[in-house]
């Protein structure tokens, strides 16, 4: 619309006609005649763009089937596992609080303890048990501070431990000698203070 409630025709170039990736393969498939038909090219593209949302949407369906890709299928994830459905957690923690749910079932073992907090940090995980005290240790070797979703690590860690063990948590921290003559000032200043160990 111009001016005063005046419309403008729109103009299509027929020409380059259809610009739709599906109308353009749907037109490749026509005979040679309809290459210059304005009403073919025309329809290709309208064609083409409603195969071209479907392509989309199926892929986006697809992508729930799959906890690393799932978005708004996380829902139905965190109902299946009986997690609670917190829409307002960040989509990465969310999958990881699944993985880890179906990554935890079987006999409890160190290598189970692995997978589950690999499901949450991405870093290498060492755990050690100490059978004298019926108790184990996570150690998070190559995140410095604290993971960004350790409560949910905690109550999955809580849900497949054995009931008599205890559960200690390690962590990394930068030292002086980590960032002495290492460490820029303007890196130094980058990193958030709660990777640095003050004791």
């Amino acid at each position: 619309m111009t001016g005063k409630g005046v419309s403008t025709p729109h103009t299509v170039n027929f020409d380059e006609l259809p610009l739709s990736p599906k109308g353009q393969e749907l037109f490749s498939y026509l005979p040679h005649y309809y290459e210059n038909s304005r009403i073919m090219r025309a329809d290709a593209e309208a064609k083409g763009r409603e195969m071209d949302l479907l392509h989309q949407a199926l892929e986006e369906t697809l992508d729930q089937f799959f906890v690393r890709t799932a978005t708004w299928g996380l829902d139905i994830w965190e109902r299946e596992l009986d997690i609670a459905v917190d829409p307002a957690k960040p989509v990465e923690q969310r999958r990881s609080v699944v993985e880890s749910k179906l990554r935890g079932g079987g006999v409890f073992s160190g290598k189970m303890v692995r997978n589950v907090a690999a499901a949450y940090e991405r870093g290498t995980v060492d755990v050690t048990f100490q059978p004298d005290e019926w108790a184990f240790t996570i150690h998070f070797v190559d995140t410095i501070g604290l993971p960004p979703n350790l409560d949910d690590l905690k109550a999955a860690i809580e849900d497949i431990k054995p009931a008599h063990m205890t559960v200690e948590y390690e962590f990394s921290y930068l030292l002086i000698r980590d960032v002495d003559g290492v460490m820029t000032l303007g890196q130094l200043d980058r990193t958030a203070l709660d990777k640095f160990a003050f004791n």
